[in-house]
């Protein structure tokens, strides 16, 4: 039920991020960077703070970090995007967004790790 109720309210996020992101650039690749940025740097920050000694283990695991934040961010819509910019032969772009989002994404969520400890 927590992976459920988090993995609903991540895509409503997503959805809304997303559909923000195009009205302000006209792509959508915009709006799934900040997603997979955000919600890996959010990942890394949950798997370990001391939440949960302020809220169940199961809550932050399930709900948040499998639920909503799986959800929230997105490797098929990642992955779409890509072979669309190859097809579209704008080889420049699909690299710079592979980059930013693997490197960028995994150091976000090791930013998040050292977060918790400060």
């Amino acid at each position: 039920m927590l992976v459920a109720t988090g993995g609903a309210l991540g895509a409503i996020l997503r959805y809304l991020l997303t559909n923000i992101s195009k009205s302000m650039f006209a792509s959508s690749v915009y709006g799934t960077i900040s997603v997979n940025i955000l919600g890996s740097f959010l990942i890394g920050y949950f798997i370990t703070s001391n939440i949960g000694n302020n809220l169940s283990e199961n809550f932050v695991k399930f709900f948040l970090i499998i639920g909503l934040l799986g959800s929230f961010t997105t490797f098929s819509a990642f992955s779409y995007e890509v072979v669309d910019l190859i097809n579209s032969k704008k080889y420049i772009s699909s690299f710079t967004y592979i980059f930013i989002s693997i490197f960028i994404c995994i150091f976000s969520a090791y930013l998040g790790t050292l977060l918790n400890k400060f």
